[in-house]
């Protein structure tokens, strides 16, 4: 007997006023049903499960939903209250004793939270980080018993473990339908076993993952004489990256299996690792970055401490660790934004990287996309003897030929990633550095950049929680692991996890400003000693105010002077260290603040 649907779309059919996002589109939701939606920003993706969860009305067409059927949306609680605790939100009336001996909610907790206290119940939302408050959200959901889930871009905010564990979660859940919306393709692999690309207002429907939908749709590709070239070409090069390896992640493709493996057989390796690295050394020489018994403070906190790292040409490296561990701070250095507090950092003569950061670039607002791209160059080289023009490399990152002449200001989030991105690669960098840079990209502009990242011949290293894109650009890994060194991981990301999940528990961004046992052992502060601190985050405040001064006059100056390259240039490099010390004083404070509390 097949499962009975409990949510149906007849003809359903969605316009903002600028073209059909959805248009005439029916499909069905079943008991137990693992479904993974995939698609382009904006195309309607967030929509569709907004329409299936009763928070968006169609124009046309009929919504029904199975009666008695439990239905949960992770946007539901978005606009908590600021002054509601964690306990109101997560447990809503429940008493005491109703989730105190809750085995689900203490499983949650624990696997979002890193722990089960009164502690983290009692916090407020309103202080709460974005990521703190999607953790809340889900743990509101996690714990409810639904037997339909909505999820919209769950693993934003999360790192490699929460992801992991959310995964291995969702899928004890078996009994519960799960609808998802993510750009995470590891994610998507572990937890559906079907998939919903939303493309031209249709939803095509397909057996399987992230994996088994790019096979599927490759053979789909093959047989059809009409499809885009240039979509065609970067499903090829998806099918190069599963024939290395991640069809072993996989054992869901239900449909034509020998017609798959005779696809992925046919294509060459992603890239020619000899090629690039003989490339590499012709760029960068032999020195790239050496850090020799580093010692990398910040705060009153050693992040590392006799740290030796040697990074070489061509070597293209991904960097796990949780949250807080000093990712970011270590790329920081390489990029002298901020110095060593003991030992040496040697940086190669040749070496011009480019750092993607997770803070948004400020630009002018006035400038068409096109514009801003050949602010920085109106060529590029990409090895091999091939170049790509401004406008070629904005469309392989998305920005079409209409697009380009979109205003900056009206770009989107995301879209301004994609142009920060596409300005870096314009600068013709050997060394590209990247801290999260799949934030806010759908899964076709990170089959793009992977595309474009395989024939870069230079340097590369990546900070991202995206396990699948880590594991597609990257060759060699290692983790912070909160010890004060770097720990190599010829086993990958799995030996990471591994090697966490044997390390005793630490305390969380939950936690982090003091447990019940904490509270035991740290002594009060007394008066004498709070003035001091409160004189010191006085006197960080006043610092941080200054830099805010400077930091404008130097971005009006760069509105000012827009169309001189070179003043631009000159102010930029002004810039730079001034954000850089504003964020250390931005730390500074937050500790001040932690330890008045």
């Amino acid at each position: 007997m097949a499962p009975r649907n409990l949510i149906n779309l007849e003809n359903v059919s969605l316009n903002y006023g600028k073209g059909a996002v959805l248009d005439a589109v029916s499909l069905g939701l079943a008991e137990g049903a693992r479904i993974g939606v995939v698609g382009r920003n904006g195309g309607g993706k967030s929509s569709l499960i907004k329409i299936m969860g009763g928070s968006e009305t169609p124009n046309d067409g009929r919504v029904s939903v199975s009666g008695g059927t439990q239905l949960g949306s992770l946007s539901q609680i978005d606009q908590a209250d600021p002054k509601a605790t964690v306990r109101e939100i997560v447990m809503g009336d429940q008493l005491d004793h109703e989730w105190a001996t809750n085995a689900r909610a203490r499983e949650v907790l624990t696997g979002l939270f890193g722990g089960f206290s009164e502690e983290i119940l009692t916090r407020q939302m309103g202080p709460l980080s974005g990521g703190e408050r999607r953790r809340v959200a889900l743990a509101k959901l996690l714990i409810s018993d639904l037997d339909v889930l909505l999820l919209d871009e769950p693993t934003n905010h999360l790192d490699v473990e929460a992801v992991t564990w959310l995964a291995a979660h969702l899928k004890s859940r078996r009994g519960m339908a799960l609808v998802v919306v993510t750009h995470d393709r590891w994610f998507l692999d572990e937890v559906s076993d079907r998939t919903w690309e939303v493309i031209d207002g249709k939803v095509e429907e397909y057996e399987g993952g992230y994996s088994a939908f790019v096979l599927a749709k490759a053979e789909r590709m093959r047989q059809s004489t009409v499809e885009d070239q240039k979509r065609n070409m970067l499903i090829r090069k998806e099918l190069a990256w599963l024939r290395r390896g991640a069809p072993a992640r996989t054992s869901k493709p239900k449909f034509r299996i020998d017609a798959a493996n005779e696809l992925i057989e046919n294509e060459p390796p992603p890239r020619n690792n000899v090629e690039l690295l003989a490339f590499a050394n012709a760029r960068l020489g032999k020195t790239v970055y050496e850090l020799h018994n580093a010692t990398i403070h910040v705060g009153d906190r050693d992040l590392f401490r006799h740290l030796d790292w040697n990074v070489g040409p061509g070597d293209r490296i991904g960097i796990a660790g949780v949250n807080g561990a000093g990712k970011t701070t270590l790329l920081k250095v390489l990029t002298a934004q901020l110095k060593v507090s003991a030992g040496k950092l040697v940086t190669g003569t040749t070496v011009k990287p480019a750092f993607l950061s997770q803070h948004l670039e400020e630009l002018n607002p006035k400038w068409r996309v096109l514009e801003a791209i050949e602010h920085i160059a109106t060529h590029v080289e990409i090895g091999k003897g091939k170049s790509l023009s401004a406008s070629q490399l904005g469309e392989r990152l998305g920005f079409g030929s209409d697009a380009q002449w979109t205003p900056v200001g009206d770009l989107s989030g995301g879209e301004r990633r994609r142009l920060q991105l596409t300005r870096l690669l314009m600068g013709g960098p050997n060394v590209l550095i990247l801290d999260e840079p799949t934030n806010d990209f759908d899964v076709e502009t990170l089959a793009a950049l992977e595309d474009l990242l395989d024939s870069f011949g230079g340097t590369l290293l990546v900070v991202s929680h995206d396990r699948y894109f880590l594991e597609r650009v990257c060759d060699t890994f290692v983790g912070v692991m909160g010890d004060g060194g770097l720990r190599g991981l010829p086993g990958g990301l799995d030996q990471y996890l591994k090697l966490r999940s044997e390390q005793p528990a630490e305390p969380t961004a939950f936690t982090q400003s003091g447990s019940d046992s904490d509270a035991h052992s740290k002594p009060d502060l007394s008066a004498a000693e709070k003035r001091e601190l409160q004189k010191d985050q006085q006197r960080v405040e006043r610092s941080i105010a200054k830099l805010d001064t400077q930091i404008k006059e130097i971005l009006g100056d760069m509105e000012k002077f827009s169309s001189d390259f070179d003043k631009i240039s000159d102010l930029n490099d002004a810039l730079q260290p001034l954000i850089a010390e504003k964020d250390a004083l931005e730390e500074k404070w937050m500790e001040l603040s932690s330890q008045l509390d």
